[in-house]
């Protein structure tokens, strides 16, 4: 007898909704301060506004992963949470340890507390999110 997998919930219905929209609000955020700082004045912190790109681009790809809902949608927004959440402790505990490191601030420098701590916040949401939607056990 072959073993039948219970199908994954959606991540894209209920709480899954608030968080993509939360997605999509930071990634405008992120986008547009990245692009301002980046084409305004670049040079005085090339990789704070680099990391700051590149945190936008996390954000952007992560909503489209939580709302695809499907299991290609689940690997990348699994794979985007996890290298966000890295991020975000790695340039927070960085950004407070050596300040020299970022002569500007990221949207996750100091643990993204120029943004209310939500960029810490953030992926281990999405996280829990994901693991709330996995496969039902049979």
């Amino acid at each position: 007898m072959a073993e039948t997998k219970a199908p994954e919930r959606a991540t894209n219905r209920g709480p899954g909704r608030l968080l993509i929209a939360v997605y999509i609000v930071f990634a405008i955020a992120a986008t547009s301060r990245a692009g301002l700082q980046i084409a305004t004045k670049f040079g005085e912190a090339p990789v704070a506004y680099l990391l700051s790109a590149l945190a936008a681009l996390i954000y952007i790809v992560a909503a489209v992963g939580l709302a695809r809902a499907g299991h290609a949608g689940r690997r990348v927004a699994l794979a985007c949470c996890s290298v966000e959440l890295v991020g975000v402790l790695a340039v927070g505990l960085l950004s407070i340890v050596d300040r020299e490191l970022f002569p500007d601030e990221t949207v996750w420098s100091g643990f993204g507390s120029g943004y209310g701590y939500v960029p810490l916040v953030l992926p281990v949401l999405g996280l829990l999110w994901l693991w709330r939607t996995r496969r039902d056990p049979a």
